[in-house]
């Protein structure tokens, strides 16, 4: 039987055309087995591990499915992490983009008014963390009367992070006539329960791409005691010499130790922990996609939401207490069938802990032996040449979609009584645009931005500086984000 690709789906041109440009070439087991379903309108249970490609197995429905002329919300996904949220939250977007599709983000640690304010515009999908979207509810500014899809990705973190009560809050609240998606990467029996009571006929799907069994990855253990682990890890990456590097630490004090331990030794790294800011935690991450140091060093809140391509080694240097985690980790590289290493360290009181993990992954991991000197004598040279060379940036993979994509602003908003039927009226009375080459718009107190597309900002830019929106000639410039 012939394997189906991004068009035996039939999505519309929109999509097709965003997925080309953002490099989907084939679909991934998940998205074969679940886009058809989701578009014909079936409640689905997904069980498959992260970095199988199940974001875009509910971003490519649920893009298809929206109806862009509608102002409220069609769609709420619910996520348990704010890295996860803010980066399902691109994804739509990006896929979405050519059919105007906007999505919105809301999560806790960010001002309460600057998102009411932005879902007081036409928004078509809002992403969001479980807390924070049933504050909104509560106080009136997410509208759910037009939800027809409601997706809970990460259902087993929901579960462990305490937030089921607030998910089950959020679905009571929620029309009954709609589609449910719930995607984990295990499904424990509340969460069997959840599924039961409020979806309706639920197909099930279970897809292990890549299985942690399969050899993608390649696992090894190290026995260290606590007071060796920073030598031992400083052996270890010399020998190994990775590309880019997770190491992951059980606690915050771990992660500031061993970040401050690399950064000494002036090893390119960066760090994430629930103790950072906001800001400091998406511009770790920003840098760290963007493959501008190699080594990243975080505690689990970093596992949910990091997806970065071609990372080659993942370090336990600290063993998670929960068995799901060693594979949520884990499952940060070998990402899109590559290969990739997992090394861990175990203490010697960490038996118990190492074999829960081990009947979990159904193999135990092989033991290394601790380098020799003489080995890290010969690989330092090439290791020191690696980490003092320029960085080689990583490829964005929304920049070809965004290629002829030009995001403008102006210099009125609300305050001066701003509609985006003046917009799109001052900016279609330009000769050679069309309504078709304006994406989203947003409008905000005293400034606006609006996407040009199909190559079309110059002429946009050069026209508005004659054309009148409400009777005014406006200020225009192109945007520097």
């Amino acid at each position: 039987m012939k394997e189906l690709n991004f068009k035996d789906f039939n999505i519309s041109e929109e999509i097709s055309e965003a997925l080309a440009k953002l490099g989907y070439e084939e679909p991934t087991k998940v998205q074969r087995k679940v886009v058809p379903e989701a578009l014909r309108g079936r409640d689905i249970i997904v069980k498959s591990k992260t970095g199988s490609g199940k974001t875009a197995s509910f971003g490519i429905p649920i893009c298809e499915k929206v109806e862009v002329e509608k102002g409220n919300p069609q769609v709420l996904v619910l996520t348990p992490t704010r890295e996860l949220c803010i980066q399902v939250k691109e994804d739509i977007s990006n896929i979405g983009r050519l059919k105007k599709i906007r999505a919105a983000a809301v999560f806790g640690k960010q001002p309460f008014a600057t998102q009411a304010r932005e879902l007081k515009q036409r928004t078509h999908v809002v992403v969001g963390t479980p807390g924070r979207t049933l504050d909104h509810i509560e106080r009136g500014t997410l509208l759910l009367d037009e939800i027809n899809y409601f997706v809970i990705d990460e259902g087993d973190e929901m579960l462990n992070m305490g937030f089921i009560d607030q998910v089950e809050s959020i679905i009571n609240k929620l029309p009954k006539n709609r589609v449910t998606m719930l995607f984990s990467a295990t499904i424990p029996e509340e969460l069997e329960k959840l599924c039961k009571e409020y979806m309706k006929n639920p197909m099930t799907i279970e897809v292990t791409p890549e299985e942690v069994t399969e050899g993608n990855i390649e696992h090894i253990l190290y026995e260290v005691q606590d007071r060796y682990k920073d030598k031992v890890l400083n052996k270890i990456i010399i020998i190994e010499n990775p590309d880019s590097c997770i190491v992951f630490c059980r606690t915050k004090e771990n992660v500031d130790n061993v970040y401050n331990g690399l950064k000494n030794k002036d090893y390119p790294c960066g760090k994430i922990h629930g103790g950072m800011m906001q800001e400091e935690r998406l511009e770790g991450m920003k840098r760290f996609k963007r493959g501008e140091f190699i080594y990243l060093v975080a505690t689990d809140v970093a596992a949910r939401g990091i997806d970065v391509e071609e990372v080659t080694h993942i370090i336990n240097y600290d063993l998670p207490m929960e068995k799901q985690s060693y594979v949520h980790r884990t499952g940060r590289t070998a990402r899109a069938g590559k290969k990739g290493k997992a090394i861990t360290f175990v203490t010697p009181h960490e038996d118990k802990f190492l074999k829960d993990i081990e009947e979990y992954i159904g193999f135990s991991i092989p033991k290394g032996e601790e380098p020799r000197e003489q080995e890290i004598e010969s690989a330092r040279e090439a290791f020191l040449e690696k980490i003092k060379a320029k960085p080689k940036l990583k490829k964005d993979k929304s920049k070809e979609l965004n290629k002829d994509i030009m995001k403008i602003y102006i210099n009125a908003g609300k305050k001066k009584k701003i509609r985006p039927g003046d917009i799109v009226g001052g900016i279609t009375s330009i000769p050679g645009i069309t309504a078709d080459n304006i994406g989203i718009i947003d409008i905000q107190d005293n400034i606006s931005y609006i996407d040009i597309l199909e190559g079309k900002g110059k002429v946009v830019l050069e026209g508005l500086k004659s054309v009148t929106i409400k009777g005014k000639v406006l200020k225009a410039e192109k945007a520097r984000k």
